[in-house]
């Protein structure tokens, strides 16, 4: 399991949204880039209502996932295209479990925290007809990372799962799962969870 490519805004684009701008145009980085607990260095966030934060520190999309959107799509998926801090191979990244704990290289330490949410600016990225309802039920989200450990990361460091909480709600199953008995458990786990994430959480288990 390693990292691909370590990617950072290229430029600021123009966006569906009030801002104005988007930073979703992400491109490979050479050499290492630190990590703060924000994100990586150089990068941006415009829209910070609806992104960033420590719990959005990271974005990181699989390969595998970028390889089967090819196929569906008939295009390439180029490292950065869904606006991916880290493309990743080797890692089920919608398949980790929500709590989960990465080392990336020999310093940096990162936790799952939750999937992506197609948006309006991603949909206006793709400019593929009804792009947010098919990402969605593709099942692919990719997830959003929170920096516990700071240093710095390269394309090619090794990721190593360090823990793994005690439930069975992974990423996808947290973008698009109805389980009100995996959504309970995690509940019961005690893992720290985003607020966000503990209100959907509670509100899927209380169908039961």
């Amino acid at each position: 399991m390693r990292v691909l490519t370590v990617n950072v805004v290229e430029e600021l684009i123009p966006g569906p949204k009030d801002t104005g701008l988007t930073a979703i145009d992400k491109r490979p980085q050479a050499g290492r880039v630190a990590v703060g607990t924000l994100g990586l260095a150089g990068d941006q966030v415009c829209d910070t209502k609806n992104h960033g934060g420590p719990d959005q520190a990271l974005y990181a999309y699989a390969e595998e996932d970028a390889g089967w959107w090819a196929a569906e799509l008939s295009r390439e998926i180029p490292t950065g295209l869904f606006g991916e801090n880290l493309r990743t191979e080797g890692l089920d990244i919608s398949g980790a479990l929500l709590g989960e704990v990465w080392r990336i290289g020999d310093e940096v330490e990162v936790q799952v925290r939750s999937p992506r949410i197609p948006c309006v600016t991603f949909q206006h990225r793709m400019q593929q007809p009804h792009w947010a309802k098919r990402f969605y039920q593709a099942g692919r989200p990719g997830a959003y990372l929170k920096v516990l450990k700071t240093g710095t990361i390269g394309a090619d460091d090794r990721i190593e799962i360090l823990s793994r909480p005690d439930h069975e709600v992974t990423v996808a199953e947290m973008f698009a799962g109805q389980d009100s008995a995996k959504m309970q458990g995690m509940l019961d786990s005690r893992t720290d969870l985003r607020d966000e994430v503990r209100g959907i959480a509670q509100r899927i288990a209380g169908r039961a």
